[in-house]
């Protein structure tokens, strides 16, 4: 069993780390809102800490599950950040969505400090975190990976080096690129399906036994029909997430002309105030 910090308990980070928890490791939290980590604490014992340095000081490993790149500076840097509280030896795995870029970053400082770093995006939503199911895709040193995939056994599903530092925010993208083509994919074919007069339902319990099922029409199907989705993955957090494959493929070169087209579709969700909603309230277009 390690010492833990847990660095961000949002939707993901809030039952990741009581995964930690239940599997016996010793948690420290942190949350920007001191709230959320008071209940967290309350809800799942530990102990909490008013800075991320605090946190991290004497973990073995230390979390992150925060919002995007400037997010992820300010939990590691500054007297304040977690790198300054960690020991030497201990390891940064950061589950955080971010630009392969900024992932390069702070594994590079953390490497002067005598830190690893493994990144370690995830794929499940809230769902998966709730029950300890998720992708984990992973990059960083053989070394650093090997003793942090024992702990990361907490909550995945499957975890899984896939190269070095930057690779698992790549992976992570790759991941984004094909949700986004699926989504509007089932969010077309519904549509089309209600207009058509069809038992749709019905439907997708055929279709999703065949070769057009996937997670999304299997989980997604039923409150899209409803026209339900206030919850899930929203669509702030997607375009998030676009931008940086966008900006990615324009580094390296790849085309992405469906993905572009669709992070437009999804600014129209956007514009007609579902930024909050799930990704799946792509089909409100089409309505």
């Amino acid at each position: 069993m390690a010492k833990v910090a847990f660095l961000g308990l949002g939707v993901m980070g809030f039952p990741m780390a009581g995964h930690l928890a239940a599997k016996g490791h010793q948690v420290t939290v942190w949350n920007r809102s001191p709230a959320k980590a008071a209940a967290w604490v309350e809800k799942h014992g530990h102990s909490a800490a008013p800075t991320a340095r605090e946190a991290a000081a004497g973990a073995e490993f230390v979390m992150a599950c925060v919002g995007n790149d400037d997010d992820l500076r300010q939990v590691c840097l500054g007297p304040d950040g977690a790198f300054a509280g960690m020991a030497k030896g201990a390891i940064f795995v950061d589950h955080t969505t971010v630009s392969a870029g900024v992932t390069r970053e702070m594994a590079a400082v953390a490497a002067g400090l005598g830190h690893g770093y493994v990144d370690a995006p995830v794929s499940g939503g809230q769902a998966g975190a709730e029950n300890g199911v998720l992708s984990i895709m992973c990059g960083g040193a053989d070394s650093d990976y090997a003793k942090a995939e024992p702990v990361l056994a907490a909550y995945a599903r499957i975890c899984r080096r896939l190269g070095e530092v930057g690779a698992g925010q790549l992976a992570k993208m790759m991941n984004q690129i094909c949700i986004a083509g699926l989504m509007q994919g089932l969010s077309e074919a519904l549509a089309f399906g209600q207009k058509a007069g069809l038992d749709c339902a019905a439907v997708v319990e055929v279709i999703s036994q065949g070769a057009a099922g996937s997670w999304q029409m299997q989980n997604r199907h039923k409150t899209m029909l409803a026209d339900q989705f206030d919850f899930g993955f929203a669509v702030d957090w997607m375009r998030k997430d676009l931008k940086i494959c966008l900006e990615t493929a324009d580094q390296i070169g790849a085309q992405l002309p469906v993905t572009a087209l669709i992070d437009q579709f999804y600014k129209d969700v956007q514009l007609m105030g579902g930024g909050r909603n799930d990704t799946s309230s792509l089909i409100r277009r089409l309505k």
